[in-house]
């Protein structure tokens, strides 16, 4: 063990046997923060100790936020450098190679991957880094560069935007890393059709991988369907639609930009079928379409996260419910709806009892056919339960 390293200690009522066991977070208020600890620079590495002095693993602090230790290796005395950097990417690329046969998917998941705090998405020969932490911040230049040596890209650009650096006390920005900004979007191919992707100032990395396998099954209902797709981004859920065979494809957003980008996929992948676009607030679309009965076969919500934090949740599930309600009154009977959430906070019991009380208060009567998660480009930390954040609920409305 390096004996020059500064040691962080958690406090005695704090059982220390969830971290010999994998749990990746130590909160502010389980570690002892004295005086010595506090002077700690944000993203200094240290041995995580119990209570006895019994070294736990390597961490990262940062002592100004809640989330106060990031556990980076089980080993305490890992030296986290551009090999530890290579060594992590290359596992993670290993599982996504035996998992796609095209070089579109998240390289990084975060914890799950074992790189605290970073998002890597790839997009053929460009890779979009999210680091979200302090650690990999300091470290953006070797984790750019293991993702050249490992990947083979050309262009790693980093997204730094996201309340999550925020809440490390990081600023926002965007930047080329290696290569040159792309100056148009890029396009992906994914469940037979053509998405284009703003990796310079589009939301998030761009794209949302993690839906991949939820649209092909929604897909499967698509065939002679008219679908609407509301809070659609780029298209996701609508274009899949289109590709298998949609009749005609609404999309519904509050940006302009993700719809534009919804219409350059839609004319790249289907050209001859009917597609429109509506920007502006969806729930105020919905209850337009209630008025005017507009119902359609296919009717997919896939909204922001509407329970970000356990604090909002009671609001964010109200919203769900909501959304459940109007949006099941625009499928036709034998119509198929599919509800979704990205919240964290808001679990799949919570989540689903919201959808059936919104689906009744529509009068309507539906059965639950299929339940969908984030794909597994997206692995969940088996110590983290809001590791499984996305759900994707699927009902045949009667």
């Amino acid at each position: 063990m390096d004996d020059t390293r500064p040691s962080v200690r958690l406090k005695p009522k704090v059982d220390a046997a969830k971290f010999r066991h994998g749990f990746p977070w130590v909160y502010a208020d389980e570690l002892v923060l004295d005086r010595r600890t506090k002077s700690l620079n944000p993203g200094s590495l240290a041995v995580l100790e119990d209570a006895d002095r019994a070294p736990l693993g390597l961490v990262s602090v940062n002592t100004s936020s809640k989330l106060v230790a990031r556990v980076l290796d089980r080993d305490p005395a890992a030296q986290i450098d551009g090999a530890w950097v290579r060594a992590k990417l290359a596992a993670a690329a290993a599982l996504r190679e035996t998992l796609y046969d095209a070089p579109f998917y998240r390289v990084v998941h975060a914890e799950a991957d074992g790189m605290p705090g970073v998002v890597v998405d790839r997009f053929g020969d460009t890779a979009v880094f999210q680091p979200n932490a302090v650690w990999a911040d300091t470290l953006r230049c070797d984790i750019a560069q293991g993702l050249v040596d490992t990947l083979g890209v050309t262009t790693v650009i980093m997204n730094g935007t996201g309340r999550t650096r925020k809440a490390e006390g990081l600023d926002e920005q965007r930047a080329g890393l290696v290569g040159a900004m792309p100056d148009a979007p890029i396009a992906v191919p994914m469940n037979g059709a053509v998405y284009f992707a703003d990796l310079a100032d589009g939301q998030k990395t761009g794209l949302f991988f993690d839906q991949r396998d939820n649209h092909a099954f929604a897909a499967r209902f698509a065939q002679g369907a008219d679908v609407l797709d509301i809070f659609s981004h780029v298209g996701g859920f609508g274009l899949a639609a289109m590709a298998a065979g949609a009749r005609s494809v609404t999309c519904v957003d509050a940006s302009q930009a993700a719809l534009d980008l919804a219409a350059q996929g839609a004319a790249a992948t289907r050209p001859d079928v009917p597609f429109a676009t509506h920007q502006g607030d969806a729930f105020k679309f919905l209850e337009t379409q209630v008025e005017d009965n507009n119902q359609r076969d296919l009717v997919i919500c896939d909204p922001p996260a509407f329970a970000p934090s356990k604090q909002a949740l009671g609001q964010g599930l109200r919203a769900y419910e909501r959304a459940a309600r109007l949006s099941a009154k625009l499928v036709r009977p034998g119509g198929t709806l599919v509800l979704c959430s990205c919240s964290h906070a808001a679990t799949l019991d919570k989540f689903r009892s919201a959808c059936v009380r919104g689906i009744g208060r529509a009068g309507r009567v539906a059965q639950l056919i299929h339940s969908g998660a984030a794909g597994p480009d997206h692995p969940s930390h088996l110590s983290l339960a809001d590791g499984g954040y996305l759900k994707a609920l699927f009902f045949r409305v009667q």
